[in-house]
């Protein structure tokens, strides 16, 4: 049936020198109360009017989240007592940044490709250093990356896009339960002896549905009626807890 699908998607496409069509699994996240992550397959093909070239192929894939501001600090002890001693402010890094590929990125990607494109985790981030205000620039921006690379935020799976005949390629891309809502860029890169030779590009929209997009609105459009609510859940709760207490106390 993917079979099917990608070659459907091939004859849909005006046919260049070697080209990417893409696919998903699906056009857009929803997050609801119970949302615990999710998996988007990306596949496609490679689309070709003469034999394939000569030269080492490989397949890139990036998922990349909004981006928000990061200010970022750096703890000194002074006089017994730890404190904010440094801080930089970053104005712009994603929330969310995935990467795939056929092979280690240094075997089928060069640096300046990289800068180019922007294509792994460090040179995404790092592209934002000109923005920053102050500060050692790649201290702090590497301490945002492995920050979010041990909570599962910024991920790179090397050998995770796999190929069939040098023309199929599929690959999954998870997503945690803490994502936010926005547009998630995923884009495809085709190289050749490490350089671009051809790339795609897609969003896929992530947005809270049901109670989860009601609390949300609530809070932003009514933070009073929110913050109310919230104290009366919560006194409830509480009340609700004690007399349940009592109750196996008193049997």
């Amino acid at each position: 049936m993917l079979r099917l699908i990608v070659l459907c998607l091939v004859l849909a496409v005006p046919a260049r020198a070697e080209d990417i069509v893409l696919g998903l699994s699906r056009d857009s996240v929803q997050i609801t109360t119970n949302f615990s992550g999710s998996e988007i397959l990306i596949f496609g093909a490679i689309r070709r009017e003469a034999p394939v070239p000569d030269g080492t192929m490989g397949l890139i894939v990036t998922v990349e989240g909004p981006s928000e501001p990061v200010m970022v600090y750096q703890k000194d002890r002074i006089a017994g007592i730890w404190v904010n001693a440094r801080d930089v402010e970053i104005e712009a890094a994603p929330v969310f940044y995935a990467v795939a590929s056929t092979a280690p990125l240094t075997d089928i990607l060069d640096d300046g490709a990289d800068r180019r494109h922007h294509v792994s985790i460090n040179r995404a981030i790092r592209s934002i250093w000109a923005r920053v205000t102050h500060g050692d620039v790649r201290e702090f921006v590497e301490a945002v990356i492995r920050i979010r690379q041990n909570s599962g935020l910024y991920t790179l799976n090397e050998g995770a896009v796999s190929i069939d005949g040098d023309t199929l390629f599929s690959a999954q891309v998870e997503l945690p339960p803490n994502l936010i809502e926005g547009l998630y860029k995923t884009r495809i890169f085709l190289t050749r002896d490490g350089d671009v030779v051809s790339s795609y590009e897609t969003d896929i929209p992530v947005h809270k549905v049901g109670l989860e997009r009601f609390l949300y609105n609530l809070s932003r459009q009514q933070p009073l009626v929110y913050g109310l609510m919230s104290l009366a859940i919560a006194t409830f709760a509480g009340w609700a807890a004690a007399t349940a207490f009592r109750a196996v106390r008193g049997s």
